[in-house]
């Protein structure tokens, strides 16, 4: 029998460590894997949790992913796409709000050219003091130098699993080791890169998750999310059991050892399993929060997921309830930019 408390001390877990901490059912077991990656959070980022604003700009996408509400197959999407100066309120919105990140998010949207996103970082960058995480999915190398170049700050770009024979099943027509060689580019260019995976795809494994933890720590991404399958209605995997909510936390806490002070988002996906699930992944190590501030009726129709929530609220009412949520849990807002740690 392996000794718990000797692991969760060891400076870097191997492979053999991590597949056992994922494995974790008994109650006092999992509180001492939380306890130690709340410990670990608290190292680098205190009591802090960063916000991040996010604008999901349009629902049009080219790829068909398996799971994915979005997939250009699903006929019953009502699309859309918002407007430059659409963009340009909802980002004052953001910052008035005291949130120094805006997340520009979208489904691999070819309609805005390179020029367009560039012209709305440049505008932003201009008016406001904030930092710029893209989420677009797999553009052309010359259009993320354009963006780095324009003032953007980070990509968003999940490798969503590391087995390649999965991420096939998953993803027709795209290719793993492609996305791999995005996210070591947009790295070399400047970039402050996000990756991680999905848990709970179907014919995924322990070892996966192991494996997408690892590929993080090697690719040494400035932030890792660790989110949960949830199935969408008219997509191959409606009939998929949703995620295990305990895998993930233990998957979330296991990445704060492992990657130790990256930046883990809470996301909005977790309150979708569980009412509190924003704040049991804070208390399993992560440290970041990221609302949507997509505008109605546009945020009703971003469901990459079936029963999203927090679709319907108006998201600056939302904020001093936020506030109040993280307080309850002995964590505060922090109000910096929340770069990155790594050198």
């Amino acid at each position: 029998m392996k000794n718990l408390d000797k692991i969760l001390n060891k400076e870097e877990l191997l492979k053999e460590d991590i597949l056992f901490l994922l494995q974790l059912r008994e109650a006092d077991k999992i509180e001492m894997l939380q306890k130690k990656a709340e410990e670990v959070r608290q190292i680098y980022f205190n009591d802090e949790i960063h916000l991040r604003g996010i604008i999901e700009f349009s629902n049009f996408c080219i790829r068909d992913c398996f799971y994915c509400g979005l997939r250009r197959s699903n006929k019953k999407v009502e699309r859309f796409r918002m407007s430059k100066e659409e963009i340009m309120v909802t980002a004052k919105l953001i910052y008035d709000s005291d949130i120094k990140t805006i997340v520009l998010q979208s489904g691999e949207d070819l309609f805005y050219t390179k020029e367009d996103i560039a012209e709305i970082i440049t505008e932003i960058k201009s008016q406001y003091d904030v930092a710029i995480t893209l989420s677009l999915g797999e553009r052309a190398f010359d259009e993320y130098d354009l963006w780095r170049e324009c003032g953007a700050d980070r990509y968003l770009l999940k490798h969503e699993t590391a087995n390649r024979n999965l991420y096939h099943q998953i993803h027709p027509y795209q290719d793993f080791t492609n996305r791999i060689a995005h996210l070591k580019y947009l790295k070399n260019i400047g970039f402050q890169i996000g990756s991680g995976n999905i848990i709970g795809l179907p014919n995924q494994t322990l070892e996966d998750i192991a494996d997408d933890i690892l590929l993080c720590n090697k690719l040494n991404v400035d932030m890792a999310s660790f989110s949960p399958f949830i199935h969408a209605d008219n997509t191959p995997f409606a009939n998929v059991e949703n995620c295990d909510m305990q895998l993930l936390l233990n998957t979330m806490a296991v990445a704060r050892l492992v990657l130790k002070n990256a930046h883990i988002p809470a996301t909005t996906a977790l309150a979708t399993l569980d009412e509190e699930g924003r704040e049991k992944g804070i208390l399993a190590g992560a440290n970041v929060v990221m609302p949507s501030f997509t505008p109605t009726p546009y945020r009703g129709n971003y469901l990459i997921y079936k029963d999203k929530k927090c679709i319907s609220e108006n998201p600056k009412q939302c904020m001093p309830c936020l506030d109040l949520r993280l307080m309850s849990i002995g964590v505060k807002v922090s109000h910096s930019h929340g770069h990155s740690l790594k050198t």
